[in-house]
């Protein structure tokens, strides 16, 4: 499954986007999981959102072969 990266995600993955390959993920919970032991600096953001076909996913939600999916990191402004 290919995952987008956006903001300081895209620094922490080095890339903006990042290719998984895992028969274990099926869930929106599972691949949080997957990518924080990976990429241990996206668990020590304060909040970010995961998007499930340009839109905000619970954790409770089925990933399906051909979904995009995209890290949404916490947006700071002035």
């Amino acid at each position: 499954m290919r995952v987008l990266a956006f903001g300081i995600a895209k620094d922490i993955f080095g890339s903006a986007e990042v290719e998984i390959e895992s028969d274990k993920i099926k869930y929106v919970d599972q691949l949080k999981i997957f990518l924080e032991e990976k990429y241990s600096r996206l668990s020590q953001l304060g909040s970010y959102m995961i998007a499930l076909n340009n839109e905000y996913a619970s954790g409770t939600e089925a990933i399906h072969d051909g979904d995009e999916l995209a890290i949404i990191p916490p947006v700071s402004g002035g």
